[in-house]
């Protein structure tokens, strides 16, 4: 699979904020702290939502994200959940 781009990712992830909100992930930093946020739980044992069980935690993690699978917080409330 290929990956989905920063901007793909990005519009997912605020898809559903109301408007007028500040947007929760307006950069790409924002999108790679969660990624590797969620890669380091699936490396420390947390199974993997999508993707391929025995694939890469990293590419995992970013299928989550783009899934809406996991949910990432707005700033100050923490990175993934």
């Amino acid at each position: 699979m290929l990956h989905p781009s920063y901007v793909e990712l990005m519009e997912t992830v605020n898809a559903n904020i109301p408007e007028g909100e500040e947007p929760i992930v307006s950069s790409r930093y924002s999108i790679v702290m969660a990624s590797a946020k969620r890669a380091r739980q699936i490396v420390s044992g947390d199974e993997p939502l999508a993707g391929d069980p025995d694939g890469k935690p990293l590419s995992n993690a970013v299928e989550e994200i783009y899934e809406n699978k996991v949910q990432i917080l707005a700033p100050g409330t923490g990175s993934a959940q």
